[in-house]
C-alpha cells in the first residue's frame, strides 16, 4: 500500500511540491478543514494503491483565491459549495465528466441528479449538504434565539460575544435574509443599507474566525456562533447548554460537491474517489463524521441512527433558508467591497 498524506498547512506548501503530486498513483485533494474521516481516506489508498495528498481550506473564497493563483494543474478534485460549483464552472477551472465515466453516478438520489449549479452533473457529484445559522448558549441568554437580530442586532448580554464565520457568500446571504432583500441585488439603495446595518453590527463581533468556530462555542468563549449545523453538532455535544437556531427571517441552506478540476494531474484516481465516494457505505462514514447528510441511494442504512433526532439537522416546518446565489461580476464587485470593508 502507499502511503497516505493529509495536511492542514497552507496551500502554497502543496504548491510548492507540485511536480510530486502529478506522479503515477497519486490523488491531490482540496477540501474543507475536519470533514472528511481519515479512515476513510486510508481505505481509499488501500483498495486502489493510491497516495493521498489533502489540503484544506476554510472558506468558498479562499479555495477560489487558490485555485486562480496557479492551484489549477496541482489539485484533482475540490469540494465547493453549490454556489462556488457554478463558478468555477464559468470559470472555466472545472473539467467536463464524460457520460460513463463514473459507474455508480446512478446511485445519486433523483432529486439531485440535475442541479441548478451543475445541470446533469457534468462537473460534479453531490458530497454533503446542511445549514449554515448559529447556535446560542442558553446559560448566557434565555431568550428567543431563533431571530437573525442575535448575530446583527443583538440584545445587550450578547453584544461582544460573538464569533462570525470569515464566510463572505454566507454571511452576506443571512444578512440579505435578515433585512429581507434579495440577494444578488443592484438596488443602490438596499446596498447602502445592508453595508450600513453590517458596519452597526460589528462592534458588537468578538471576532472573524472559520477554523475554530466549533471550539470558541464549545469552549465558551463567546456566546454566540455563526456555525455549520455539523460543527454546532459536535460543539453541543462539549457544552450541552448550545443550541442552534433556526430564524424566523430564515437560514443559509448548501450543497457541498466534489468537482473535477480542469487539468487535474491524477484524472483517473479523481474519478475513482468520486465513484468511491458514490457508494453507500463510504458517504455514509462521511455523514457520520461530519453530521450533515448525504444524497446517496441506499446509505440510510449505514447512518448513526442519532442522525434522525439531532436538533440541528431538523429544520422545522414552515419555514425556508436560503441558497447562496452566484451573482453577476459586476454586482459581485460590489458585494465585495462591502466585505473588505467590513473585514476592515
Amino acid at each position: 500500500m502507499k502511503k497516505l498524506l493529509t495536511s492542514t498547512a497552507a496551500a502554497t506548501a502543496l504548491l510548492m511540491g507540485a511536480s510530486g503530486a502529478q506522479a503515477e498513483g497519486k490523488l491531490a485533494i482540496y477540501h474543507w478543514f475536519e470533514y472528511i474521516p481519515q479512515e476513510l481516506l486510508e481505505k481509499f489508498s488501500a483498495e486502489h494503491d493510491v497516495e493521498v495528498i489533502l489540503d484544506t481550506y476554510d472558506s468558498n473564497e479562499a479555495m477560489l483565491a487558490t485555485l486562480k493563483a496557479g492551484a489549477i494543474g496541482t489539485y484533482d478534485v475540490a469540494v465547493p459549495t453549490d454556489y462556488m460549483v457554478s463558478i468555477l464552472i464559468g470559470e472555466g477551472l472545472a473539467d467536463e465528466v464524460a457520460s460513463g465515466e463514473l459507474k455508480n453516478i446512478g446511485n445519486v438520489k433523483e432529486s439531485f441528479t440535475d442541479p441548478a449549479y451543475d445541470p446533469g452533473l457534468k462537473h460534479s457529484i453531490p458530497y454533503q449538504g446542511g445549514t449554515t445559522s448559529f447556535s446560542v448558549d442558553t446559560a448566557e441568554y434565555s431568550g428567543d434565539i431563533n431571530s437573525t437580530d442575535i448575530v446583527f442586532n443583538p440584545p445587550e448580554e450578547l453584544k461582544g460575544k460573538i464569533n462570525i464565520l470569515d464566510s463572505q457568500g454566507e454571511v452576506l446571504a443571512l444578512a440579505a435574509v435578515h433585512m429581507g432583500i434579495p440577494q444578488c441585488s443592484n438596488d443602490r439603495e438596499q446596498l447602502k443599507a445592508m453595508n450600513e446595518m453590517l458596519q452597526a453590527a460589528k462592534p458588537h463581533w468578538a471576532s472573524f474566525n472559520s477554523d475554530t468556530a466549533k471550539e470558541v462555542l464549545a469552549a465558551g468563549d463567546v456566546a454566540v456562533g455563526m456555525i455549520f449545523n455539523g460543527f454546532a453538532a459536535k460543539a453541543r455535544e462539549s457544552r450541552d447548554t448550545l443550541q442552534y437556531a433556526f430564524p424566523k427571517q430564515g437560514w443559509v441552506n448548501w450543497m457541498d460537491s466534489v468537482v473535477l478540476l480542469k487539468d487535474a494531474p491524477n484524472r483517473e484516481n479523481a474519478l475513482k474517489f468520486m465513484d468511491f465516494l458514490l457508494e453507500p457505505e463510504n458517504i455514509a462514514a462521511v455523514t457520520n463524521y461530519a453530521r450533515y447528510r448525504d444524497v446517496v441511494k441506499g446509505s440510510e442504512e449505514f447512518h448513526d441512527p442519532a442522525l434522525a433526532e439531532e436538533p440541528e439537522g431538523n429544520p422545522p416546518a414552515g419555514i425556508e433558508g436560503v441558497f447562496v446565489q452566484a451573482c453577476d461580476a459586476e454586482t459581485q464587485a460590489v458585494y465585495d467591497k462591502i466585505w473588505t470593508n467590513l473585514k476592515k
